[in-house]
Order: structure tokens, then C-alpha cells, then sequence
């Protein structure tokens, strides 16, 4: 089977790029032809035969000039469609697995797809995976970044709330545009194009379900597992946080229960806008943002992670890494946080901002040491979804 992936990156980004490079890597042990279209970046280590690709665009740190260039390519990009068209020319593909493609790459790649089906009498199978809320909400977070407010205003379709709240980073002129993107293909129905919905959570496909285009189309599939098989190691005396150091994660909730509870050692892993108020915590150590090998070995070697996150999270990678490392989690319970942890078992729910209720759960297993014991061998048992599980699932909906 020839299958091309879809996403604005291709190289080692985050999360999305995380699944969509594993997946890629087993279809292809599997004797799968997989090919990928995105952006052009110098850090790329996946592409197609043709070479064709999007001008690599960041809209963040672009000059003015550029930036006006740029907003006119964020709707509707023919660039997109040329390059893509080059690609399935040659691959042929059978499948086209589309991840996140809004804005850099536009929904226009959907409607180049069908394009070329027509021209070719084929019907290709379209799959979405969604990593975020995306064909939902404007700053696909469901969230308003100006209050940090979770907010699902504009699930009906009018997206006029984006604007108004500036959810587009601040900007009245970005959340004009993302607003108008998401009227476009709505009232356009382009995303009723797509075959199958991949949701990683439940909550996810709840959202999901609530699209006119996309209702009726969805499939729950958990993420699967990328930590390697590691031997265990004896816990250090600290809890860790690795990931962003941003509102939006809860580091306002998690420094808050830090300051109050002085006899408790934290390690914070990671990066962000919060680093500063971070380092000055005097019960804290910042090492800095690390990845692999450096990574798992300070998460197994924490007595438990915290991910005190106030947003609906998807699926996230940070939980699952614990969990299959043996170290317990205390997370919130919003989005499809409490589909991965086993309150009690693998780890503590928590209402998300809420500042007493880390800090006891922290108190309590700092002075149960055998419960976190307990918690700790309950994760060395639990077990992910791995990527060939998830792989033979996935081909059911690939040959449907």
C-alpha cells in the first residue's frame, strides 16, 4: 500500500510529529511505501521522492512585510496544492493520513486531494488524526488565552467569539484570520471529505462529534507508547514536572503548592514564559528542556510527575511516559487526562487550579511511602497501546 502522511512539520517538533514519524517507520518496516509532504525545513528527516515541499513559514517571527505575504497564504494556499499535486502524482497513494496542516500547509491540501481523484477516477481514503481541537476552534486549545478560561463557543459554527477574545496569540488581526479560515471550510463543508477521525481520547471524539462534517466518522484510538523497555532504577528523593513552563499547563497551580510545601524537592524539566518565577523557587532545581535518554532517567528516578494542566489535553505524551516508566502521575481530571491515569492506581486525579488539593495529594504520598510503592509497581504493570498494536488497528480503517 502507497501512503502519503500530511503535516506541517517533518522533523522532531513535538508530539504530532512524535506519532506521525513512529507510525510512518512501522507501516514502512511492514513493506509499506510511506512518503510525507509538508513544509521545507533544514531540519527534515522525512519527505517525499520528488522533493516537493511548502516554503517553510513562521508566522511568529516573520518581518512586517512578510507577515502581510503570509496572512494571504493562511486560508487558501495554491502553493500547497501545486506541490501536492507533484507528489501524488508519483506516489499514488491509496491512503493520505492528514495530521496538523491548518494554516502553513491550509485545508486546501483536502480539496487537492479529491481534485486529483477526479481527474484520476480513484477515490483516495482520507484519515485525520487529531492531535488538538483544530477543525473546532480557531486556537485549536478550546481555551481563551486571555483569561485561561476553557471556552466552546464557537462549536456551533460562528466563530465571531475569536475575535472578540483575541484568541489567535493576542491578536485581533490573526484571530480575524483564523476566524475567517474556519468559516470558509465549514461553510464549504471541505472537512466532510474526510473518511475517518482518528481521536486520541474519548473526550476528544466528544468534541469531535459535535462537527455536522465529521459526525458519525469518529474512532477512538489512544496514542501508543514510544519509551524503549528500560530497566528500573531506585528512586531520588523529588518530584518532577517536564514539559512547557506556560499558564496553560498549570505551572501557576504547581508553584503555588511548591511554595507551600518547602520540605518537598521539585525538578522542573523543560521551557517556557514561566522559567524565571520557576528558578526562584528555593525548594526547585530548572534542568532545562532534555530529551531521551537524560529524560526517561530523571522521570524514572522521580517518586511521582505532576501534569497540572487547566486545558482539555488530548492525549498527552507526558503521562504516558510516566506511567511506563513506574512513576505515578498526579494529574487533572479535564480533557482525556483521566482516560490514561487509574485514580488510586497508577496515579491521583485532581481538579485542575487547584492548589490545596496537589498539595495534600503531594503531602500524602510523601508520608505513605508504601502507597506510593504500590502506585509505583501498578505502573511498571500498566501498559500503552505499543506502536504495533496501534499500527494493526489503525489498517482496519486503511483498508476499509
Amino acid at each position: 500500500m502507497n501512503i502519503l502522511f500530511i503535516n506541517k512539520f517533518l522533523y522532531p517538533k513535538g508530539g504530532t510529529e512524535t506519532y506521525m514519524m513512529g507510525l510512518g517507520a512501522e507501516l514502512s518496516r511492514r513493506g509499506h511505501r510511506v512518503e510525507y509532504f509538508g513544509m521545507e525545513h533544514r531540519g527534515n528527516c522525512v519527505g517525499n521522492r520528488v522533493g516537493a515541499y511548502t516554503k517553510d513559514t513562521d508566522y511568529h517571527t516573520a518581518n512586517p512585510v512578510k507577515k502581510v505575504s503570509y496572512a494571504l497564504r493562511t486560508v487558501y494556499s495554491t502553493h500547497a496544492r501545486r506541490q501536492l499535486r507533484r507528489v501524488l502524482e508519483d506516489l499514488q497513494p491509496q491512503v493520505v493520513h492528514l495530521n496538523n496542516f491548518n494554516y502553513q500547509l491550509t485545508p486546501a491540501v483536502i480539496l487537492e486531494i479529491r481534485a486529483w481523484d477526479k481527474a484520476t477516477g480513484r477515490h483516495t481514503k482520507i484519515l485525520y488524526t487529531a492531535h488538538d481541537y483544530q477543525l473546532l476552534c480557531p486556537n485549536h486549545m478550546l481555551n481563551r488565552p486571555d483569561t485561561m478560561e476553557n471556552c466552546t463557543a464557537c462549536l456551533g459554527g460562528k466563530y465571531t467569539p475569536c475575535v472578540q477574545h483575541r484568541c489567535m496569540h493576542g491578536s485581533q488581526a490573526k484571530s480575524l484570520l483564523g476566524a475567517a479560515e474556519a468559516t470558509l471550510y465549514r461553510k464549504a463543508h471541505t472537512y466532510k471529505e474526510i473518511d475517518r477521525v482518528i481521536c486520541c481520547s474519548a473526550f476528544m471524539q466528544s468534541q469531535i462529534e459535535k462537527h455536522p462534517d465529521l459526525a458519525g466518522r469518529t474512532r477512538v484510538l489512544h496514542n501508543f507508547c514510544t519509551v524503549p523497555p528500560r530497566p528500573q532504577v531506585e528512586k531520588e528523593d523529588y518530584v518532577l514536572y517536564f514539559g512547557r513552563y506556560d499558564k496553560e499547563k498549570g505551572i501557576d497551580t504547581l508553584l503555588a503548592a511548591a511554595k507551600a510545601l518547602p520540605q518537598l524537592h521539585f525538578v522542573f524539566a523543560g521551557s517556557g514564559t514561566m522559567a524565571e518565577e520557576i528558578q526562584q523557587l528555593p525548594n526547585a532545581t530548572d534542568v532545562g528542556f532534555c530529551t531521551g535518554d537524560d529524560l526517561y532517567r530523571r522521570i524514572a528516578a522521580a517518586k511521582c510527575s505532576i501534569y497540572p494542566s487547566v486545558w482539555y489535553e488530548n492525549c498527552p505524551y507526558s503521562v504516558m511516559e510516566s506511567i511506563a516508566l513506574g512513576t505515578p502521575v498526579l494529574g487533572t481530571n479535564i480533557g482525556g487526562i483521566p482516560e490514561l491515569i487509574e485514580d488510586g492506581k497508577t496515579g491521583v486525579l485532581l481538579p485542575p487550579g487547584d492548589t490545596k488539593a496537589l498539595g495534600a495529594a503531594l503531602c500524602r504520598l510523601d508520608l505513605e511511602p508504601e502507597r506510593l510503592a504500590a502506585m509505583t509497581a501498578a505502573c511498571r504493570a500498566d501498559a500503552f497501546l505499543s506502536v504495533q498494536d496501534y499500527t494493526d488497528k489503525l489498517l482496519s480503517d486503511y483498508n476499509a
